[in-house]
């Protein structure tokens, strides 16, 4: 048995909140949902915040998310014994008169001081719950109070405010125990306080970030970064941005890639940043990953060269609306490189290139002058030809045309 809960339990909560660095989120599922099965009703609770989604448990973990699945183990959770639970059923609005009569407590109060005695011997997790139900005025259910028990208005304002800013001290010890999430609420309760009953500490909340990503707290460390490069401190933003991909955060793979990728702050390794955008792929930042991605496996630049992979990577990409990549597009169906050779889908996708690029000027030359899937245009196509300038290819294709007497250009 652990300090707070069964061995699993405090096992799983380092694995899932306090240390997800370690990339063990699923084994720490795995054990939550032995011991529920075997009837820790605490094992119940955390695995229902685990079918939660992002704002209950962090996204790299990658937990299937189910609302009526994590509701089921709630109630389970509550009717197993476990006080945790009760709180958060009650929190999630699903404590209903039933479930509090099924409950093993002889009240909410109850079930609440057994909480705040596991909060009080150091486990965030209790800390992050009992926090929230003073955060979220949770504590006048439990307590079994309202405005009729007070003499007067004021006096009702007083027991809220008393007890509102109880919270504050609980989210920081969780989260300096290993609860990231409890930053948030403390950012929200210093941005906004609470109606009027808690004023405002907009002051107070500009550290949390910084201090969430001190922690080690991969999801803080992209958000600090992300503070940090808007203020154009891209060394110090580059640092937390790598700190958390090495995390496991994939919101922070695309610009620790880039990073490597460019070599301006820390020295170049394309292999280096193909690792971090292959592992941002599927985050928030996906396109930016699969456009560099496909860059460098159409230049063949950390990855072994592979046609095939960039033109897959920079689809994705143009799909979603963005042309970043698409000259490689149109430079795979010109030479059908990867994918089947197609001049009129390579000139749709080369006509899409609005920068300077004098492969994308030739291939377009090229096919203009020979009427590869368009009609020809051979002064269209003289024109490009001499916009890609000196390069071998190009001079080489102007040597089939030919200026008439009339000035007219013609293939010879």
């Amino acid at each position: 048995m652990g300090k707070c809960y069964s061995d699993a339990v405090e096992q799983a909560l380092e694995y899932i909140y306090y240390n997800e660095r370690l990339g063990k989120g699923k084994e720490g599922f795995e054990l939550l949902q032995k011991a529920s099965e075997a009837g820790d009703g605490d094992a119940s609770c955390v695995l229902a915040r685990c079918l939660c989604g992002y704002q209950y448990v962090w996204s790299g973990h990658h937990f299937p998310e189910d609302e009526r699945m994590a509701t089921r183990m709630l109630h389970q959770g509550v009717e197993q014994g476990s006080a945790l639970a009760a709180l958060v059923c009650l929190r999630t609005g699903d404590m209903t008169p039933t479930m509090e009569r099924k409950m093993p407590f002889s009240s909410l109060q109850e079930a609440f001081d057994i909480a705040e005695e596991k909060a009080r011997l150091g486990d965030a997790f209790t800390q992050y719950v009992v926090g929230n139900s003073y955060f979220w005025w949770d504590f006048v259910r439990i307590q079994g109070k309202g405005r009729d028990s007070f003499a007067n208005q004021e006096a009702y304002r007083a027991y809220l405010k008393e007890n509102i800013i109880k919270c504050e001290d609980w989210f920081w010890k969780a989260f300096r125990g290993g609860m990231y999430l409890a930053g948030n609420n403390l950012m929200h309760l210093y941005e906004n306080g609470d109606e009027d009953l808690i004023p405002p500490q907009p002051e107070r909340a500009k550290d949390i970030n910084r201090l969430g990503a001190e922690y080690g707290y991969p999801l803080r460390q992209y958000v600090y970064a992300t503070e940090l490069e808007k203020e154009e401190r891209k060394e110090e933003a580059f640092h937390w941005f790598d700190l958390a991909a090495q995390g496991g955060e994939e919101s922070a793979c695309y610009m620790a890639g880039r990073g490597y990728d460019d070599g301006k702050l820390v020295p170049q390794d394309y292999a280096k940043a193909a690792a971090y955008y292959e592992q941002g792929l599927n985050s928030c930042n996906d396109i930016g990953c699969h456009n560099r991605l496909a860059r460098l496996y159409f230049e063949g630049k950390g990855v072994p060269q592979d046609y095939a992979r960039a033109y897959q990577l920079a689809m994705y990409a143009y799909e979603k609306g963005n042309n970043w990549s698409v000259d490689y597009l149109g430079k795979c169906c010109f030479h059908g490189w990867g994918t089947q050779q197609d001049y009129e889908k390579a000139r749709m996708f080369l006509e899409k290139v609005d920068w300077n690029d004098w492969e994308t000027k030739y291939m377009l030359g090229y096919i203009y002058g020979r009427g590869l899937g368009v009609p020809a245009d051979i002064k269209k196509a003289v024109e490009l030809l001499q916009k890609a300038g000196d390069h071998r290819e190009a001079k080489e294709e102007l040597l089939h045309y030919r200026k008439t007497l009339f000035g007219k250009w013609v293939r010879r």
